[in-house]
């Protein structure tokens, strides 16, 4: 008989998974083409290159990796300090020029991340 590892229990399946999206989506948002000399950039700042419909577009990406922040534990003060990220990102990046470089050097998606990151590895007991 070949012994099974245990699986974690349902919320911290949940949490792991919820974790798991959140940094896939913020590298591919704010992080994902590698340009010469090892600058990063994502789609948010691509798509940003659209007038309005760009932004709003990103800003919803955005939202939803941050519902995912609430699904693995992320307390509404936390998230309050991410919603302010991605306003301050969509508003500025809604600037032509100055918001497109805007967009491709703040990373909303990224420090919202590490925000969830530093909370759950805070409260994570072990």
């Amino acid at each position: 008989m070949i012994d099974a590892m245990p699986l974690p229990d349902a919320p911290q399946r949940r949490v792991a998974e919820a974790r798991r999206r959140v940094h896939r989506l913020a590298r591919l948002m704010d992080s994902f083409i590698r340009l010469p000399g090892g600058y990063r950039i994502g789609i948010d700042g691509l798509i940003g290159l659209l007038p309005v419909a760009g932004d709003i577009a990103a800003a919803g990406v955005s939202f939803y990796i941050i519902s995912q922040t609430a699904r693995a534990g992320v307390p509404a003060s936390v998230r309050r300090r991410m919603v302010l990220n991605v306003i301050l990102d969509t508003l500025v990046g809604s600037f032509p020029l100055f918001g497109d470089l805007f967009d491709f050097a703040f990373k909303a998606n990224l420090r919202n991340a590490r925000l969830m990151d530093a909370y759950l590895d805070r409260s994570t007991p072990g």
